[in-house]
């Protein structure tokens, strides 16, 4: 997996590449489970039963991961018709203007995460509509289980923190579920991120810059390499 961010640093190399290599092994994991399902299916006529629902774990931890890694790597798309005809300064306001809403966005987002998650992990969800204030006394829900991906008996140790030392027959659904906190925190940070490289001059906007164009500047090169 490649792309057209270079981090700084040995350790901006170090956490780029852990991210770029935790997507890839969400991937592969992806594919395999898939992939052994239907060699199972089709030659054995058996199948992993939890299969499926693994796999939708995954893809749900490779988008939540994904979305905040395009931020930082200014993949995601977006319209720029219109700011294009601006002086610099007008684009600029705009970006910081677009930074704000997507900085609010991500932290209604995250709290909306938190709320959601907190029951099945054995915390507390936040008080307030809007802005968190404060913790509210919430109905433990640790003790639910996903349907049918088994526990690992590596992870027995969970279970006198959060099911007061009942046995786990199935994976419980905290763990799946963790990574809709840590997405939208990553998002987060990553906005933050993005808001501070357009203060500071060193990033344009938020979106791709011109990807059309991008493409047709690398078929250029291809045919004056010929």
């Amino acid at each position: 997996m490649s792309s057209k961010y270079e981090p700084s640093g040995a350790f901006g190399r170090f956490v780029h590449e852990a991210e770029e290599t935790f997507i890839a092994v969400l991937l592969g994991l992806m594919t395999i489970i898939t992939f052994v399902n239907v060699i199972l299916r089709y030659v054995f006529n058996s199948s992993l039963i939890w299969g499926l629902e693994l796999t939708s774990a995954l893809f749900a931890w490779l988008v939540l991961f994904g979305m905040s890694y395009a931020v930082k790597i200014t993949a995601h798309l977006g319209v720029d018709a219109v700011i294009n005809i601006l002086p610099h300064r007008g684009r600029r306001i705009l970006a910081l203007f677009a930074a704000a809403c997507c900085l609010a966005y991500a932290f209604l987002l995250m709290k909306g995460a938190w709320d959601y998650w907190a029951p099945f992990g054995g915390f507390e969800q936040t008080g307030g509509r809007w802005f968190p204030e404060g913790f509210i006394k919430t109905r433990d829900q640790a003790w639910y289980e996903t349907e049918q991906i088994p526990m690992p008996e590596m992870l027995r140790f969970l279970e006198p923190i959060f099911n007061q030392g009942e046995h786990y027959e199935k994976l419980p659904r905290f763990i799946p579920y963790l990574m809709l906190p840590i997405g939208c925190a990553l998002l987060l940070f990553r906005f933050a991120q993005a808001t501070w490289g357009i203060i500071t001059g060193t990033r344009e906007s938020l979106i791709v810059s011109h990807e059309a164009e991008d493409a047709v500047d690398d078929v250029r090169h291809l045919n004056y390499e010929e």
